[in-house]
């Protein structure tokens, strides 16, 4: 069962990305690919340097509220890492997870950091969320017409959970009071505390503005001429669905900027280009990260060596 867990995210993944090729063929990926200039790569490095900044600096904030030590350069080369091995490794999570136990070991905290790791991405998350659910109210799309339905359930399911939060369930020792205690108080000392939500709120929208701009730059170098006034829903669309699992970022990301650039009028071909160029953009930025783990592998690879040496028995001197 663990397998199969295992497997199932990514295998969906593969399965959208087969039924994108299947219906719209290896055109659009190609152009997306082709598409690709220097002018944009250079400029989504810049943008993505400051979304991982702010990335980092939101995960220290966090950290330190949960009494996790940890400076804002070390976060910076260890988001950048992260972001690196999301993009190239299955699920999509890889790195986070990652950023997490190294962080854990380093402080000798494991628990401690790994739980600031999963309320900074929670964090960020509700923040993309709200952005998109208000920017599609807004502004026309696809799915504006369902808006105000998913905004009523999205208030319902947050009353719904405060009020489960609330609800005493066992005596004080039982293991769902004891789990409910746990996640509200690191939420609220590590998020909602007053000096750090600001900064969690301010960092969170910069990294959203950011990835969306990023994907702009794409689709206009994609070729798509339509106005921002008609791209940004769909770019929050597609942003949305890249939190689902993925094949090293492939997969939901092609299927739901097709099926949104198509429901938008826009083409399927044209919204699968812009999805690949993004892709593209965002991996070569995020190529930082690779620098940062083999600076970081080399190290324990020469101090392995210097180990197995000094283990080495010594011969005895001539006398």
């Amino acid at each position: 069962m663990k397998a199969v867990r295992r497997w199932a995210s990514p295998a969906v993944a593969l399965v959208v990305l087969v039924v994108v090729f299947w219906r719209l063929g290896t055109g659009p990926f190609l152009d997306g690919l082709e598409a690709v200039d220097v002018r944009a790569l250079l400029g989504a490095a810049a943008i993505v340097f400051v979304t991982t900044f702010c990335s980092a600096w939101r995960w220290t904030i966090v950290a330190r509220g949960l009494g996790v030590r940890l400076s804002l350069p070390v976060a910076v080369a260890a988001y950048y890492r992260a972001v690196f091995l999301n993009l190239t490794l299955p699920g999509g999570v890889a790195g986070d997870v990652h950023r997490g136990v190294v962080h854990g070991r380093q402080v000798q905290d494991l628990s401690g950091a790994l739980k600031a790791v999963v309320w900074e991405r929670a964090a960020g998350q509700v923040v993309q969320a709200v952005m998109t659910v208000a920017v599609l109210l807004v502004l026309p799309s696809p799915v504006r017409s369902s808006m105000p339905f998913v905004a009523l359930a999205a208030v319902t399911a947050i009353v719904a959970v405060i009020a489960v939060g609330r609800l005493r369930i066992g005596g004080a020792r039982s293991r769902w009071t004891r789990l409910r205690n746990t996640v509200v108080a690191d939420i609220r000392i590590g998020v909602l505390r007053p000096s750090a939500l600001p900064a969690v709120l301010l960092t969170s929208v910069l990294v959203v503005v950011g990835h969306t701009l990023t994907f702009l730059i794409a689709a206009h170098t994609a070729g798509v001429t339509a106005p921002i006034s008609r791209l940004l829903p769909l770019a929050l669309l597609a942003l949305l669905a890249m939190v689902l699992p993925s094949i090293a970022g492939w997969g939901p990301r092609e299927g739901a900027t097709a099926w949104v650039f198509a429901a938008a009028g826009l083409g399927a071909g044209r919204g699968a280009a812009s999805a690949v160029t993004y892709g593209v953009l965002v991996l070569a930025a995020s190529l930082p990260g690779a620098v940062v783990l083999c600076v970081g592998w080399l190290p324990r690879h020469r101090s392995s060596r210097t180990r197995a040496r000094e283990s080495e028995p010594t011969a005895p001197a001539a006398t």
